[in-house]
């Protein structure tokens, strides 16, 4: 609360927020749509591989030409990060390796960094955070996108004495869907690839959303910032509307179908048979509370609260997310309190790379949402020698990976590389930045 106050406050001394946005992408460009209307907050530079194309994204959203020739338009995220006129960055690339090595640049020049690049977050963000916070700087995830969404309801619920008991998105799943491919994505959305491509569409970015690579990603983020465990034998995806949440996701030990208390989990707009759910969540976020009294419990049924059958667990959910229409919030705290919305503290989670078929030594993995694997979630202290799905790209296999494997690094050639270090490091370290649970 007050961000709209001490951003208006910044503005009258004459000095707002600056941001640098590398990345003019849809998130990006929904961020940009809403800078002109918000007091206190400028950009000041947009970093893009081609900037002519970041020009007309800021023309596409509405910006006038006194703001875009006001505006320094760079093609690289790194240099964006030195000019000296930027207080946070924001990564929006959505590429792993580029997302850190410009969040390092960030660090390095006393910059904030707002991580809209959760593919990198889950690979090294706590890391990250902790480099920022050893040169004063915050380092954040990207309000508006699922995992900070989750991350501030499980703060409330730990701030208002409850348990989680779990917490996470809910999306459109099947099984089947792990082994699509851009070829065939566009028919789950029912879409034809014309259509898809006069939209300026991604099939392998859209297919990663389907295939549960982006679910794995951001419920690894979330529990890496959360101190939640991902579930053992990886999401379950459990078909599950609203008003089921406190039902379905509790411990098993009390009829639900948990393997305990804290677990981060997606859930499915899409029954098993492909009916739909009735009040699904597919975009959406949650948080299952557990009374720790009775007298809470008591509480629950007092004000309406649903809860499940033994009244002590209960559900609060948001229905929807804006993405970048919402990222500002994250500029503004960053910037004005010194504050993350959210940031990965521990190692928790990590995203393995398991094989669509059978893939045979030579071949190049094309990484999220491509052809070659999938992103399963699982607990870093059961796949250290897993190769996460950040790294699972253009790299080539050394040897033959059965269908439903999941890959690990010495299947693949990856000598010397400096990503996959730093992963090692933080897997190795736990590099937690203020300890488990904070939220």
């Amino acid at each position: 609360m007050n961000l709209a106050r001490l951003a208006a406050e910044a503005a009258e001394r004459g000095g707002p927020v600056r941001a640098g946005l590398v990345g003019a992408g849809k998130f990006g460009s929904m961020f940009l749509a809403q800078v002109p209307h918000i007091a206190g907050l400028e950009v000041t530079a947009v970093a893009d591989l081609d900037p002519a194309r970041a020009r007309e994204a800021c023309r596409a959203v509405g910006w006038d030409e006194g703001r875009i020739a006001a505006c320094a338009f760079e093609e690289d995220g790194a240099a964006l990060a030195a000019r000296g006129d930027v207080d946070v960055v924001i990564e929006a690339t959505g590429n792993p390796r580029a997302g850190i090595r410009h969040a390092e640049a960030a660090i390095a020049a006393g910059v904030h960094v707002v991580m809209v690049n959760v593919e990198a977050d889950v690979l090294v963000g706590p890391l990250l955070a902790k480099k920022a916070k050893r040169a004063g700087v915050v380092y954040s995830m990207a309000y508006g996108d699922q995992p900070a969404l989750v991350s501030e309801m499980v703060d409330w619920a730990r701030a208002t004495g409850f348990r989680v008991a779990a917490a996470g998105k809910g999306t459109k799943y099947l099984p089947s869907y792990h082994a699509v491919t851009p070829d065939d994505v566009w028919s789950h959305y029912g879409l034809i690839p014309a259509e898809a491509k006069a939209a300026g569409m991604n099939p392998q970015m859209f297919n990663s959303f389907l295939d549960g690579t982006k679910s794995a990603i951001e419920m690894c983020a979330i529990a890496n910032a959360c101190g939640l465990d991902v579930p053992s034998a990886g999401l379950a995806f459990p078909p599950c509307g609203v008003d089921d949440l406190a039902r379905v996701l509790r411990p098993r030990e009390v009829g639900g179908q948990l393997e305990g208390r804290g677990i981060a989990e997606t859930v499915s707009s899409l029954e098993r048979d492909g009916r739909p759910v009735f009040r699904d969540l597919r975009w959406g976020v949650y948080v299952v509370l557990e009374a720790p009294t009775d007298y809470a419990a008591a509480c629950f049924r007092q004000y309406g609260l649903p809860t499940d059958d033994t009244g002590r667990f209960a559900a609060m959910y948001k229905p929807f997310h804006l993405i970048g229409l919402e990222l500002s919030v994250s500029v503004l705290s960053a910037a004005l309190r010194g504050e993350p919305t959210g940031q990965a503290r521990e190692m928790r989670g990590t995203v393995a790379a398991v094989a669509k078929r059978a893939l045979r030594a030579g071949e190049e993995l094309d990484g999220e949402g491509g052809f070659t694997v999938w992103g399963k979630a699982q607990r870093v202290a059961d796949a250290r020698d897993a190769l996460p799905i950040g790294l699972a790209h253009r790299v080539q296999l050394k040897r033959d990976v059965a269908e439903g494997a999941v890959v690990t690094f010495a299947d693949v050639e990856l000598d010397d590389d400096p990503v996959a270090a730093m992963y090692r490091e933080a897997v190795g370290a736990g590099a937690c930045a203020d300890g488990p649970g904070a939220g």
